[in-house]
């Protein structure tokens, strides 16, 4: 049964949202950046040539006579000129009077003579980017302050600032979907190191504690540490139990043993009906508990060898024959016969202690509901794989119970009357996980009880 767990989001959708997030703000930032300083580049460029268009026309004029005269040079115009045909404007002042150009161009005039200055200003319903500079002429009567301005309309600017802009958006999306991809990688391999260290927990045994050795990344190094440091504990103190349950199994046993021998002598003296009656109940219950003892040592056995197995080469047919050859007698006693079926050498890695306990037990079960005159099948098969069926011709088991009769300490409905201790089928059960195999219950159609174990 799954124990309760609270769930408190992913952190696999955590880490992508993060890290998805941190992209695409990244993409955005360098959009932004980048188109910011490609406006940058284009406007110094663009001021740099309206600078040079203002120097050249203030290199043209000249001061003759107390009359300033100027040669309009064409370059400083067709410089200017651009692939989406900006208009072009331009005025000369002298003295704060305008002498050529347009009129209204009203633009800041320079602090200082021979320093250019732009602005970006409004002018016949468009944007335009003005340049100015002024100089100081000198003549015969007084000095003339001649100022230059030129602006030009920012089209071919906007132009190519949109371009740059679609080009970064392409740029930045191309980023955003690489950085996407490269952040659900980076999570799943982060994620997948938790993945295989769950995998490894789950193909686990219930008795495998061993410590997992496996190189793991250092953040995860506190986590299987604890994992290390709390299978430690539990493998401790189930040894601890298993140790004390077949200590107190073998302590108990061997009094009860002496207890059983006193009782029947007891009983061969005895003649009155009511105490004879009263010596078989003892002797039963002595059985019982002697049994229970008995099992309890077999499984503290199994539990510790199956965490230990010593594999070697068994050959069924050989460990069931003499088996079925120790357990005759007591067969012959219930007039209940033993056949054993094998048609082939069925030959698996394992541990033949745990093997022969596993095969005892079921028997063991058959013979106590097996009715007299009967027979007990062990059939070994080895097509499609290795398997061994236990057959009786007893009751069968109860359909509703199967699947809890392999749990500690279960014992079926029908039992009553028989000596059980409830640990038979949990001892098959650990001795085929133990070597990764499975027990099947069923019934069998002719009546009877089929036990399967399946390597």
């Amino acid at each position: 049964m799954k124990a309760n767990v609270v769930v408190f989001g992913s952190l696999r959708n955590r880490l992508g949202i993060i890290l998805t997030g941190g992209a695409a703000l990244l993409a955005i930032l360098l959009f932004f950046v980048v188109r910011g300083y490609a406006a940058q580049i284009a406007q110094e460029g663009q001021d740099n040539i309206l600078g040079a268009s203002v120097s050249s026309i203030l290199d043209a004029t000249v001061l003759r006579e107390g009359t300033i005269e100027l040669d309009f040079p064409y370059a400083s115009l067709s410089m200017l000129s651009t692939s989406a045909d900006d208009r072009v404007f331009y005025a000369i002042y002298e003295d704060g009077a305008l002498l050529s150009g347009y009129d209204g161009l009203d633009v800041e005039l320079p602090v200082s003579v021979g320093e250019a200055v732009f602005t970006s200003t409004q002018y016949d319903n468009a944007t335009i980017r003005v340049a100015s500079a002024s100089r100081t002429l000198i003549g015969i009567d007084t000095p003339r302050q001649v100022s230059v301005s030129v602006a030009q309309t920012q089209d071919a600017l906007a132009e190519t600032l949109n371009r740059i802009s679609r080009n970064v958006a392409v740029f930045g999306t191309g980023f955003f979907a690489l950085a996407t991809a490269l952040a659900f990688w980076a999570t799943s391999a982060t994620i997948g190191q938790l993945s295989r260290l769950t995998t490894s927990v789950t193909r686990r045994g219930p008795q495998d504690l061993s410590p997992f050795l496996k190189p793991v990344p250092t953040e995860m190094v506190p986590l299987v540490g604890s994992l290390n440091t709390l299978m430690s504990r539990l493998d401790q103190s189930l040894k601890q139990s298993e140790d004390f349950i077949a200590e107190a199994a073998h302590r108990v046993r061997t009094p009860l043993a002496t207890v059983r021998s006193y009782a029947e002598a007891t009983f061969q003296r005895v003649e009155t009906q009511e105490n004879r009656d009263a010596l078989r109940s003892m002797m039963r219950a002595i059985d019982e508990s002697s049994r229970a003892a008995g099992q309890l040592l077999d499984h503290a056995m199994v539990t510790f060898r199956a965490e230990n197995l010593e594999r070697e080469d068994v050959e069924f047919d050989g460990l069931l024959r003499d088996l079925v050859q120790r357990m005759t007698p007591v067969a012959d006693m219930r007039d209940v016969t033993i056949n054993l079926e094998s048609t082939a050498p069925a030959i698996i890695r394992g541990d033949p202690v745990l093997l022969q306990n596993a095969f005892r037990n079921l028997i063991d079960n058959a013979l106590k509901y097996a009715p007299v005159d009967t027979s007990i099948t062990i059939r070994v098969q080895t097509n499609p794989s290795i398997s061994v069926d236990v057959l009786d011709q007893g009751p069968g088991f109860l359909v509703n119970e199967m699947d809890m009769l392999a749990g500690r300490f279960v014992r079926g409905g029908d039992t009553q009357g028989h000596i059980g201790s409830g640990l038979g089928l949990t001892i098959v059960q650990d001795v085929a996980m133990a070597h990764d195999g499975t027990m099947v219950l069923s019934n069998r159609s002719e009546g009877g009880a089929c036990v399967t174990l399946q390597f």
